[in-house]
């Protein structure tokens, strides 16, 4: 029989870290982060990486590989991500991934198509024509060119509003199309997909709390020290909350507009990813968070049944 696979999806602050250090715990399992800004080295306070204690505990992987200055695609992810679930198995223990990016989860389990290359001079032409042109030009341009790719990428995500309308421009069809041929889905588990889907006002409120305390146990101080030694360009410094940190030390707002400009972009960003997870196939979902004993109970039985 296939090994078993558990991968864990959420928005932010639905408890995904604290489920699977629970059924790591029970099935002697080992988790592999899928989360964008966790692989990056010295991000900590704006991130939601787990514990030095918990890391002891229990074996992660993909967390602190990559210094901020160096940039992990989604397929970069899906290799180091296979074969580490590929050591895992070896070792006879449960894989768990978990984390919210789902362009990775996506990478990760359904593999990506053999899109064109890189053009920088397309990227630079773009930048350029949605400098001069009002909001959500860019938008507008991959609706034209292809409608369904439009809908799966938000209005204000401008690195892939570009490389969507590269891949049209470049490959002479719709995105969506390209996205049919070449895959490589991952094969040789048994995957088995648990969703949290807590209330929604008591998800809100802790990722309030969240994005405060970021800021209380020193994002602002973090974020200058990282700017300091690696500069102020790095895309792994648009995270949330680091792009806020970064606005207060450039004298644009105040550290309570900031803290609630992250909230509020932290909160818009569960509604993505809910949105992105509720298309993934055969998901079962609870609708509580992952700490709560109940929500917890119910995910060790599932996966009890499933092994």
């Amino acid at each position: 029989m296939e090994p078993l696979l558990v991968a864990l999806l959420g928005p932010t602050g639905s408890g995904k870290t604290a489920l699977s250090l629970t059924l790591a715990r029970r099935f002697s399992g080992e988790i592999v982060s899928c989360d964008s800004v966790a692989v990056y080295r010295k991000m900590e306070v704006g991130t939601a990486k787990p514990s030095s204690e918990e890391r002891r505990e229990i074996p992660h992987h993909l967390i602190d590989i990559l210094p901020p200055s160096q940039f992990m695609t989604a397929g970069d992810y899906s290799r180091l991500a296979r074969e580490a679930l590929a050591a895992i198995v070896s070792r006879h223990r449960l894989p768990i991934v978990t984390g919210g990016t789902g362009l990775y989860l996506r990478a990760l389990l359904d593999g990506l198509f053999p899109g064109p290359q890189r053009s920088e001079e397309t990227r630079a032409r773009l930048h350029r024509s949605a400098e001069r042109h009002s909001p959500g030009w860019l938008h507008r341009f991959l609706r034209r060119l292809d409608p369904d790719a439009a809908r799966r990428v938000h209005s204000n995500d401008q690195p892939k509003l570009i490389r969507a309308i590269e891949v049209c421009l470049a490959a002479r069809q719709p995105l969506t199309e390209a996205w049919k041929a070449g895959r490589d889905p991952l094969a040789g588990y048994r995957i088995l997909r648990i969703g949290l889907d807590p209330p929604r006002q008591e998800l809100y409120a802790r990722i309030d709390t969240r994005a405060a305390q970021m800021f209380a146990n020193g994002l602002i101080d973090e974020t200058r020290s990282l700017i300091a030694n690696f500069g102020d360009s790095p895309r792994a410094f648009d995270s949330l909350g680091y792009r806020q940190a970064r606005t207060v030390l450039r004298g644009e707002s105040t550290e309570t507009d900031a803290i609630a400009a992250t909230a509020q972009a932290h909160r818009n960003y569960a509604k993505r990813q809910l949105t992105w997870f509720r298309r993934e196939p055969e998901v079962r979902w609870f609708n509580g968070f992952g700490d709560d004993p109940v929500i917890a109970s119910r995910a060790i039985d599932l996966v009890q049944q499933s092994r």
